[in-house]
């Protein structure tokens, strides 16, 4: 492993997070937004109980959020080992196959010289 290597994985890690971030920004901002919406529908609310709808709106939106994109990283791992798995076996079979097609003409081959002495 390089200093490279190690600054890169650096760099991703750190793109990563302020990903991260930036999506639990935007779906914060989403919540706010949402719950002002629905708050603005109830008309008879006070001041106070509209802030409190507002916050725990927010909340339990933010919560939704987390358990989506929890699922989502769950199945994104459950299909990476699927198909590395599948790409596992594939290469393999593919190499058996370039391996026999090697071993058919040398035998052919051998076969023939020996049989021409």
């Amino acid at each position: 492993m390089t200093a490279t290597d190690d600054g890169a994985r650096e760099a991703r890690a750190l793109v990563r997070e302020i990903e991260g971030h930036l999506l639990l920004a935007a779906a914060r901002e989403e919540g706010r937004m949402a719950a002002a919406r629905l708050a603005g529908r109830l008309g008879w609310l006070t001041d106070t109980q509209r802030e409190d709808l507002e916050r725990q709106f927010e909340a339990e939106y933010l919560g939704l959020a987390r358990a989506c994109w929890q699922r989502t990283a769950e199945r994104a791992e459950e299909l990476r080992h699927a198909y590395e798995g599948r790409y596992r076996a594939l290469r393999q079979r593919l190499l058996a196959c370039f391996l026999l097609a090697c071993a058919v003409p040398s035998a052919t081959l051998l076969l023939t010289l020996s049989t021409a002495r």
